[in-house]
């Protein structure tokens, strides 16, 4: 079978979410590549401009409006028949104490995070039905196998998304249908520094000092710091997952979300007093000193 087509030469159609940087763009960049008829889709249509140039469709998509979900939907089903591969890829971090975080900062985050990439499931669902072949990819985290302080609010959006697709994979199973998870570590791209703008808003009591010392610490959280990848890395793995007659259920991606797989079996006792200690030490050394 030649890239991008499937048994009978037809060239497959891939829909991706939050393409305007990053893992998203790299993604879209990868397929097109690979021979795919690619939809890349952003809130700002600007922002993938190039990727049109480059050869792309581009579409206007915010995943948290059921509107842009069915227009973008209906619109690739219209001019292609078939939608074979779509990329839950849009997505943000907020950070911050749990305690600190408003309740409509976590309902912002689950409103893309969670509920975006349910609600494009359900859309391309029946059409991967009715053709009963189709792979889901959603790009998820090791912060959605194994959470962390200050991480808790998008712990628990990568969490659920993890529970999401582990649940859906059976479901869809019998109709041909691969839903994959792909879990990167720290990427060098900017989703640090959105992550970084988004605490800017928390209100910080002064509980949580230590805690606030390490999350102001970018590359302590991602992308520039050790064992942070090239967003490349990810796209390649969304690519391989699409193409395989047979993908993994879990992708993990880097050295940091292979090793965060494996601290899911530290007792959580031991893991709760190694996050105090690191704390403590950045408290009592915020300076590095």
């Amino acid at each position: 079978m030649r890239p991008g087509r499937d048994s009978r030469g037809v060239t497959e159609t891939v829909l991706i979410t939050g393409c305007s940087s990053g893992i998203g763009r790299e993604t879209a960049r990868a397929f097109l590549d690979d021979g795919w008829e690619v939809y890349a889709t952003a809130r700002n249509p600007a922002d993938v401009q190039t990727l049109g140039e480059a050869g792309a469709n581009i579409a206007t998509l915010d995943v948290t409006e059921q509107d842009d979900v069915e227009r973008v939907v209906d619109r690739i089903v219209d001019e292609h028949g078939r939608i074979d591969c779509l990329v839950n890829n849009a997505g943000y971090a907020q950070l911050g104490p749990v305690e600190d975080v408003p309740v409509e900062r976590v309902e912002d985050q689950f409103a893309v995070n969670v509920f975006g990439p349910h609600r494009l499931v359900r859309a391309v669902l029946p059409h991967m039905r009715e053709r009963r072949a189709g792979t889901v990819v959603n790009v998820s985290s090791v912060s959605g196998r194994i959470a962390t302080p200050g991480m808790g609010v998008y712990n628990g959006s990568k969490f659920a998304m993890e529970g999401l697709t582990d649940a859906l994979r059976p479901e869809v199973d019998e109709y041909g249908i691969d839903v994959v998870l792909v879990e990167p570590g720290p990427v060098d791209t900017a989703f640090t520094k959105r992550a970084a703008s988004e605490i800017e808003g928390v209100e910080r009591s002064d509980a949580y000092e230590g805690l606030y010392s390490i999350l102001d610490d970018t590359e302590a959280i991602g992308g520039g710091g050790p064992g942070s990848i090239p967003p490349r890395r990810v796209a390649e793995a969304v690519l391989d997952a699409a193409n395989l007659t047979d993908p993994a259920p879990r992708y993990p991606v880097g050295r940091v979300a292979k090793v965060g797989g494996l601290a899911r079996l530290v007792p959580a006792r031991l893991r709760d007093r190694l996050y105090g200690l690191a704390t403590s030490l950045v408290s009592k050394n915020p300076l590095g000193d």
